[in-house]
């Protein structure tokens, strides 16, 4: 990207917003601490159900309102109703504060999604760099990854206990820092093109689903990212500190084993524009998928050894990381500008809705343990593949 144009500022100033707002000291414990507050794999499973639910309220609204009133104010919103929901864990001993909580905090989310990738096209688009797209998104994702290496070896070694005060200790960090990305979004700049819609929201919504309906290649290639997505980072992420700790990796070391695939996903993330220059975008989709599918399919048999563990980690951490970037270049490169954001909010009811059917469908089956778990999350993945990608025309 070129100095000195918005999508730079853009793009460095959520790169930084991102890296602070990613601020979760209880990440690397998140599992054990839900555990150790009473609950089990199938309230854990709500807890994600919860979270989809508060993302499909919130989905449509927030996109509209994006369009109407720019992404810098969605932002703004959208991680102040963050914070709150990561404070409510302070006093969660019930699963309904649980439950409550990952409902705001999907409802949150929706503050981000659609605005983010609005914001960033049509910054790119002031400069005629929209082909950077998925390198700039990459850019804004491995803000995460760079401040996970600190914050999960410090949050792995302060929660080594796995006392109370501990669990509560990680979580006012994390507050703190959650609210300098507050002050950084005021540094954010809305393209022209964004925030400008004026029309009645039905026609907005209209024009959104109109927008699929002339390129119904993206429904499906979303459907595609969706399916592969919830069994490998959803629900695998939610309860990996869990395996580590059954697979007898010590509590303190758990940190550094997310901080190590936290660097990974960081030089993945720099290089998706590298990656995608030499192999076609559909290319990289479908082999992604793949490695998912088998990543699943020998953490159900060898979740119990150790190094076998850790390579189906990095092999999921790769997928995780360089699939929606390339998916958000090849879907925005055909999305009207005026309702970026409320079509892709449109898209993303549809990955709710999935969220809702599959954690409902795997909370009812993890009684049977995690086998059970990561097989039927195996299958799911392998139908998300198995679902055509077709090159997007762009008119």
């Amino acid at each position: 990207m070129k100095k000195g144009t918005l999508a730079f500022q853009n793009v460095r100033v959520l790169f930084w917003a991102e890296l602070f707002g990613s601020v979760r000291f209880i990440q690397p414990v998140l599992a054990l601490f839900y555990f150790a507050r009473g609950l089990d794999e199938a309230s854990i499973l709500w807890v994600l159900l919860f979270w989809s639910t508060g993302v499909l309220i919130g989905e449509v609204p927030t996109g509209m309102f994006a369009d109407r009133y720019g992404a810098k104010l969605s932002f703004m919103i959208g991680a102040i109703l963050s914070m709150a929901s990561h404070g409510m864990l302070i006093w969660a001993y019930e699963p309904w504060i649980f439950f409550a909580s990952s409902l705001l905090s999907g409802f949150a989310v929706t503050f981000f999604s659609g605005a983010d990738e609005a914001l960033i096209y049509e910054s790119l688009k002031e400069s005629n760099e929209e082909n950077l797209m998925d390198k700039a998104l990459g850019i804004i994702q491995s803000a995460q990854f760079v401040v996970m290496v600190f914050v999960l070896i410090i949050g792995a070694i302060i929660a080594k206990d796995l006392t109370n005060d501990q669990f509560i200790l990680l979580i006012l960090l994390g507050l703190v820092f959650q609210s300098i990305q507050i002050v950084l979004l005021f540094f954010v700049k809305n393209p022209t093109n964004v925030g400008n819609y004026r029309e009645k929201p039905f026609k907005q919504v209209k024009e959104g689903m109109l927008a699929i309906k002339r390129a119904p290649q993206v429904f499906w290639m979303f459907l595609n990212i969706t399916l592969v997505f919830i069994p490998t980072a959803a629900i695998f992420n939610v309860f990996n500190d869990k395996l580590l700790s059954d697979a007898e990796l010590p509590v303190y070391l758990i940190g550094f084993v997310f901080a190590c695939l936290a660097i990974l996903s960081f030089f993945v993330s720099r290089s998706i524009g590298w990656i995608t220059s030499r192999i076609s975008r559909i290319t990289v989709l479908y082999v992604t998928g793949a490695m998912g599918v088998m990543g699943l399919l020998i953490v159900a048999y060898y979740r119990e050894t150790l190094w076998i563990l850790l390579i189906v980690m990095v092999i999921l951490r790769f997928v995780q990381t360089v699939r929606y970037p390339v998916y958000a270049q090849l879907a925005n490169d055909i999305i009207p500008s005026h309702v970026r954001a409320t079509t892709i909010s449109l898209l993303s009811i549809i990955d709710s809705v999935c969220d809702l059917i599959i954690f409902g469908s795997v909370a009812g089956i993890a009684v049977y343990g995690f086998e059970k778990i990561f097989l039927v999350s195996a299958a799911i993945a392998l139908v998300g593949v198995l679902l055509p990608i077709r090159p997007v025309n762009k008119k």
